[in-house]
């Protein structure tokens, strides 16, 4: 089997918490060069891109299921966009829970559209970042 149009709608068991350190905001925003004064401080936020490290951990859930045939070395990251209910805060314990919302497949190929729900282990939400992914298979693998 692989991932088509019934897969919309499954969702995958949240990930483990992730504790967002002062030490791993000040990392990422040195590797976007960004010296934004609200990274640091007493009360840093994360960059809002700082969300990916989050969200890219629930994709494993995606690429272990072996009924949708995915694989990550076969898979093109095509948009990204994130929606906001409150800024990554230093202390937040994170989980990440993703959800198939679209699949167009055609051929040896398919279009699939994730949103991974980011909320503090307490269950207040911070950020959903949704992305399309492209996944090709093999042409001898065409149904």
């Amino acid at each position: 089997m692989r991932i088509s149009e019934a897969n919309v709608g499954q969702t995958y068991p949240p990930t483990p918490p992730y504790e967002v350190s002062r030490a791993k905001i000040t990392e990422f925003a040195a590797a976007l060069g960004d010296s934004n004064p609200a990274y640091a401080g007493p009360t840093p936020i994360a960059p809002p891109t700082f969300a990916v490290v989050l969200s890219s951990e629930a994709w494993g859930a995606l690429f272990a299921d072996p009924a949708l045939d995915m694989h990550l070395r076969r898979t093109v990251h095509v948009d990204q966009r994130f929606v906001w209910d409150r800024p990554l805060r230093l202390g937040d314990a994170i989980v990440a829970q993703l959800t198939i919302e679209k699949v167009r497949a055609r051929g040896n190929s398919a279009f699939v559209t994730i949103a991974v729900v980011l909320t503090t282990t307490e269950g207040e939400r911070v950020c959903t970042a949704s992305s399309t992914l492209l996944h090709t298979w093999p042409e001898e693998n065409v149904a």
